[in-house]
């Protein structure tokens, strides 16, 4: 399940455009709230997905029966691009248990890369719903390998993974190795994938963007 929330054409598709913009995204602040708010949209349209119960409430002036979440998800992000978008899921789902991962890619001289894991934190995850928010969904070797690292602490009940651009060859590989059940929440969707992995257009690294360049290493 693919669901992309420009295609409503809201103010995610205001966002994702400001994304992208060679001239907005040097503000650096603005540039991570866009990222953010993109997660709150997106916790919201998941909440609707999500098993509620009945709980009543005392008001100063009587009782009150209200629907509220059956249980808190676990949201987790991928270190360090993720963050903002994180961010942003967790506004929303401010009770929620949180786990990170640091992933990224490791590159060689010829072009190619391989995908580093070298940590990993996790709250008890079996039967829980999990989130996992990263800003590009490119080639999705990261995100398998994340999902692969969490499905060790245990079984999650559904995967929901929410992206600000993701490409449709790394939503394929994403379903082909890891579950067509996950549902992809994305700010817009790119099909162009360059020879090194990287989304076109797409809106260059994220990572660099929100938070400064990093030396290569």
């Amino acid at each position: 399940m693919v669901i992309n929330l420009s295609d409503e054409h809201s103010l995610v598709s205001n966002w994702v455009s400001e994304l992208r913009n060679v001239e907005i995204q040097t503000d650096r602040m603005r540039f991570r709230r866009n990222l953010e708010r993109i997660g709150e949209v997106a916790a919201y349209e998941i909440s609707k997905t999500l098993a509620w119960k009945e709980e009543e409430v005392q008001t100063p002036l009587g009782a009150h029966t209200a629907k509220v979440l059956l249980e808190q998800p676990v949201i987790a992000t991928i270190l360090r691009a993720g963050l903002p978008l994180h961010n942003g899921v967790l506004n929303y789902f401010d009770k929620a248990d949180n786990a990170f991962v640091s992933a990224y890619r490791k590159h060689h001289r010829d072009g190619s890369f391989d995908i580093n894991l070298e940590y990993l934190s996790s709250p008890a995850i079996e039967g829980r719903v999990l989130i996992i928010s990263d800003p590009m969904l490119a080639t999705g070797a990261s995100l398998v390998k994340t999902i692969e690292a969490i499905k060790n602490e245990g079984e999650p009940a559904e995967i929901h993974v929410v992206v600000a651009i993701a490409c449709t060859v790394g939503i394929e590989y994403v379903h082909r190795e890891a579950g067509e059940e996950i549902k992809i929440w994305c700010g817009d969707i790119d099909d162009e994938l360059t020879a090194k992995g990287y989304i076109v257009p797409g809106l260059g690294d994220a990572g660099d963007l929100a938070f400064g360049p990093k030396n290569q290493f």
